[in-house]
């Protein structure tokens, strides 16, 4: 049984696909767009790598490969969106995003059956939040981690592994919905929320 849980941790344990970006400094959105900054900084589950979508109805938009110590600028349009994140199971964070402004996201790492699974929280402006951009870590998270950015690797990985994200994302979707307005407002960037 520790053989082939071994083995099952060691395969999903795979570099990422990503190559870290030549330019480390963060851009700013331009006036008409928004950009969500996705980080990662755990030391649980952190050889296990998480996938990055935009969702829009059944349309999954890749976004990217998210290892640990690594951030993923993503320039969008302002308004409502819905991200995914993907590991053993599929995850979600809603957003109300206004335009020329920064907001930020954390994955973070929760034990999976075979592998550790991955939520995503906004970085609230609120101090009683969570994750809010008044603690002491969220510079280190900013500072520490790496840009990176696709490559052919990434984007292969991707159109191999399409069909096993969107049977999680039609899996976990209704389970997202379930939940109480209150929990989704908890996990929701708000037009505030923006830097």
């Amino acid at each position: 049984m520790f053989l082939l849980l071994s083995i099952a941790l060691i395969s999903a344990c795979s570099s990422n696909p990503m190559a870290i970006s030549s330019q480390q400094e963060l851009q700013s959105p331009t006036a008409e767009e928004a950009q969500v900054v996705f980080l990662r900084s755990s030391f649980v589950g952190n050889a296990i790598n998480a996938s990055l979508y935009e969702v829009d109805g059944d349309k999954v938009k890749f976004i990217g490969v998210l290892a640990n110590d690594t951030k993923i600028p993503y320039k969008t349009t302002a308004g409502k969106h819905v991200f995914m994140v993907v590991s053993e199971a599929a995850d979600f964070m809603e957003a109300d995003l206004k335009p020329g402004k920064n907001y930020f996201s954390i994955a973070t790492p929760r034990m999976g059956a075979w592998k550790a699974r991955f939520s995503l929280w906004p970085i609230k402006s609120d101090k009683g939040a969570k994750f809010n951009t008044s603690d002491s870590r969220f510079k280190k998270w900013v500072e520490k981690t790496k840009l990176v950015e696709n490559t052919e690797k990434s984007l292969a990985w991707y159109e191999s592994n399409k069909n096993s994200v969107k049977e999680k994302y039609k899996k976990y979707w209704p389970v997202w919905l379930e939940k109480s307005k209150e929990d989704i407002m908890k996990r929701t960037l708000s037009p505030q929320d923006g830097m």
